[in-house]
C-alpha cells in the first residue's frame, strides 16, 4: 500500500495516495469517503490502507469536516469539526481531503498528536493556531510540536473570487498568500504555524499538488473525486 510520510514527525502516520484500492473508477482506486463509491469499497480501502501503516482500523477518530476552526478532543467514530487532538495512544487520527491540505502535529516529548483539515475557510480561521492550542491543553509545549503539511492544491491551480482574497488580506495574511486571485494555501498554512511561534525548524511540507495523477482532486475531477486521508497515531 502506498503512502508518504514525513521526516520530522516521529510517531506512527501517513498520507495516503490514491494508489492500491479496490474502487473502479472515478475513486480508483484508493477511496476512502465520498457518496456515490459503494460503502463495501471504502470500508475495505481503509481497512487495507491502515493495516498497511500499522494502525489499527477499529481504533480511529475521524470528522464530518465542516470547512470551520472547531478542535474535537478525539474518540474512536465520527465527530463534527475540522481537527482532532489526543494524547490516547493507539488511536489514529484521520483527515479527509481531496484539495484541502491536512496537517498532522506531533508533540514527542509529551506524547500529544493531532491533526487538521485545511481549505480556505478553516485556513482563513486559523485551524492550525487552534489545533496548537487544544493541545497545548493537553499537555503539549508549543517548542516541541513538530508539524506535517500533506498534499494540497497549490497555488497556480487554485484560483478563488476577489472578495476570497480581500478576506485573507484583512485578517492579515501577508501578500506571498496570493497572485491575483490565485490563492497559495500551503504559504498561508505557514504563515499561520509561524506567526504563533512554531519555528521554521519544526515544520515541513510535502509540497506536492492533488492535481498531480497520484492524489484525489475535487476541483480538477469537477466534484466527482474520492478522498484521501492522512492519519497520525500515538
Amino acid at each position: 500500500m502506498e503512502f508518504l510520510t514525513s521526516p520530522i514527525i516521529s510517531t506512527t502516520h501517513a498520507f495516503f495516495t490514491r494508489k492500491d484500492g479496490v474502487s473502479p473508477a472515478p475513486f480508483a482506486s484508493l477511496n476512502f469517503g465520498g457518496s456515490e463509491d459503494s460503502p463495501e469499497n471504502i470500508s475495505e480501502n481503509r481497512k487495507r490502507a491502515l493495516l498497511s501503516a500499522g494502525m489499527n482500523p477499529e481504533k480511529v477518530a475521524r470528522l464530518n469536516q465542516v470547512h470551520g476552526n472547531e478542535v474535537c478532543i478525539a474518540k474512536i467514530g465520527n465527530q463534527t469539526g475540522d481537527a482532532l487532538v489526543t494524547k490516547e495512544k493507539n488511536l489514529t487520527l484521520a483527515i479527509a481531503a481531496a484539495d484541502c491540505y491536512p496537517i498532522l502535529f506531533n508533540d514527542a516529548k509529551n506524547n500529544i498528536i493531532g491533526a487538521a483539515h485545511a481549505g480556505w475557510r478553516g485556513t482563513l480561521a486559523r485551524i492550525a493556531k487552534k489545533t496548537i492550542e487544544a493541545m497545548e491543553k493537553l499537555g503539549a509545549e508549543k517548542k516541541f510540536i513538530h508539524i506535517a503539511i500533506g498534499p494540497g492544491i497549490s497555488g497556480k491551480n487554485y484560483q478563488v473570487s476577489d472578495e476570497v482574497i480581500e478576506k485573507f488580506r484583512d485578517e492579515g495574511f501577508p501578500e506571498n498568500c496570493w497572485t491575483g486571485r490565485n490563492l497559495d494555501l500551503l504559504e498561508a498554512n505557514k504563515f499561520v504555524l509561524h506567526e504563533n511561534g512554531i519555528e521554521e525548524k519544526n515544520s515541513w511540507a510535502l509540497g506536492r499538488c492533488t492535481t498531480e495523477d497520484d492524489f484525489f482532486s475535487y476541483r480538477r475531477d469537477k466534484g466527482k473525486t474520492g478522498r484521501m486521508w492522512a492519519c497520525i497515531m500515538l
